[in-house]
């Protein structure tokens, strides 16, 4: 074996957007601490920076390219792409929401930018892992970093609980996910997804011990998704963490479980298939029957987010576990829109909290139209959308993973979805009906932020109505990148 065969150079201009964000996310840490600025202004423009920086070199480097580089460790394909640069735009959405909140508690810090860019390279990690323990170290990256974020408040008992719970849950998760993984090295001697698809193409000895590993990895990723019942920790975690890190959990960290899924389970283990969509099916179902049972008797608007996220997460499941381009496709899609649309919904919750004061009650919207009729109409398209309701972009996501589940031969799962958004209407739309038709309890709260803050929702939520009118660039752009 000559040098030249032992070593590959790798390509690092393939990796530049991951390259390129932990060097702005060590940039901010520097420049912040030598900064006087007590808004951290420097510190927040750096970061909107890095993240639209990253955003453009992922789309210019990696979009229609299919390559490989550290050894097959690293891959650049088109579905990552879109999976890159929709999470790097909810983090935008999630700093420019953030910043009067966070300044108001004496909670806006250099840390929190920095942890939560080191959080999104840890979700790039991810979504471009092609060998498990790349796999592994983004979704550990991603995980320490939101531990540590949800934990930001220390003198606030929730959050501390909240943080303790979620970093308790997540590494039990993380050790179960190891655990898969290390059943599958066992088996076939490799970390690398492609030879272990090979070697699950091919299984024959050995194949017990293979599908204890799929089990174990399927735990794992389904408590990043949240998924029913691995969802323990998702309610306390949403109401406890500060509203802009919920935000971020409830956005971004979804779009990359997507990718943690397609790498994991959808391209290392797709010779399986007819194993893991028995489980997914049942992972599926119980968010499903869960999410909306629970999300109608919730009175504070985090924990109804939260619990209503399982039932959004079986519409993904529903789409991931069709196990073709299609199904793909649109589960891609449905949690790049679904995500973008819950992001400005904490944004109007994040408009309404006050110093000393969080507008996370539902009767907190109570005559909200009297009082801003622009944010009220805006909450109306985001729980119309998150309803399914036709002409929405909510509907369209819904009725392509439909379209996926039925053909793909699962009729009754599709009717017990169907079923479950008409009860989820009772829930989104009682907001509506308190905003709308409800005398508030004394003044309400105002809608209060910077003149920056209230652009950028504003457009966040004409987007969600703009995507809802014309979907089909969005559907085409994420059918496209799993056509054959």
């Amino acid at each position: 074996m000559t040098t030249a065969d032992a070593f590959e150079t790798p390509d690092l201009m393939l990796a530049l957007p991951e390259i390129w964000l932990l060097a702005m996310a060590c940039l901010v840490l520097v420049v912040d601490l030598f900064s006087k600025d007590r808004d951290h202004t420097p510190a927040f423009w750096l970061t909107q920076f890095a993240l639209v920086s990253t955003a453009v070199i992922t789309i210019n480097l990696q979009w229609g390219v299919d390559a490989t580089t550290f050894s097959g460790t690293y891959v650049a394909d088109d579905f990552g792409t879109i999976l890159k640069v929709a999470a790097l735009g909810l983090g935008f959405l999630g700093f420019a929401y953030s910043r009067d909140y966070m300044r108001d508690r004496g909670l806006l810090t250099g840390e929190f930018y920095m942890l939560s860019l080191f959080a999104m390279l840890g979700m790039l990690v991810t979504i471009s892992a092609h060998n498990l323990l790349t796999l592994y170290l983004g979704v550990e990256l991603m995980s320490l970093c939101f531990y540590a974020l949800v934990a930001m408040d220390r003198d606030s008992p929730r959050a501390s609980e909240a943080a303790m719970k979620y970093f308790v849950l997540g590494a039990l998760a993380s050790g179960m996910l190891l655990y898969g993984m290390s059943m599958l090295y066992g088996t076939t001697g490799s970390l690398d997804l492609a030879t272990i698809r090979e070697a699950a193409a091919t299984l024959e000895d050995n194949r017990i011990l293979f599908l204890f590993g799929l089990v174990f990895m399927v735990v794992g990723v389904a408590f990043k998704f949240g998924a029913v019942p691995f969802h323990m920790w998702v309610p306390d975690v949403y109401h406890g963490a500060p509203t802009p890190v919920t935000l971020m959990i409830a956005t971004a960290s979804k779009v990359a479980a997507v990718g943690l899924f397609l790498r994991l389970i959808g391209e290392g283990l797709e010779p399986l298939i007819a194993d893991w969509q028995q489980m997914i099916v049942i992972l599926a179902v119980l968010s499903l029957l869960v999410g909306n049972t629970v999300a109608l008797v919730q009175t504070n608007i985090k924990r109804m987010l939260a619990y209503s996220t399982f039932n959004h997460m079986g519409f993904i499941l529903m789409g991931l576990l069709a196990g073709a381009p299609g199904g793909y496709g649109a589960a891609v899609f449905y949690a790049v829109t679904y995500a973008m649309t819950v992001a400005a919904a904490f944004g109007v919750v994040l408009l309404l909290s006050q110093k000393n004061f969080e507008a996370d009650q539902l009767t907190d919207f109570k005559g909200l139209n009297e009082r801003s009729p622009l944010y009220a109409f805006i909450m109306l398209l985001l729980m119309i959308s998150l309803t399914g309701i036709p002409g929405t972009v909510g509907f369209y996501a819904k009725w392509l993973v439909l379209k996926a589940t039925v053909e793909a031969g699962f009729v009754w799962l599709a009717v017990l979805a169907v079923a479950g958004a008409v009860v989820g209407a009772f829930y989104y739309l009682r907001i509506v009906r308190l905003m709308y038709f409800d005398k508030p309890e004394g003044a309400g709260p105002q809608p209060s932020g910077s003149g920056g803050f209230r652009a950028v929702l504003t457009l966040n939520g004409l987007a969600v109505l703009a995507l809802g009118i014309f979907p089909g660039a969005l559907v085409a752009i994420c059918m496209a990148a799993f056509a054959p």
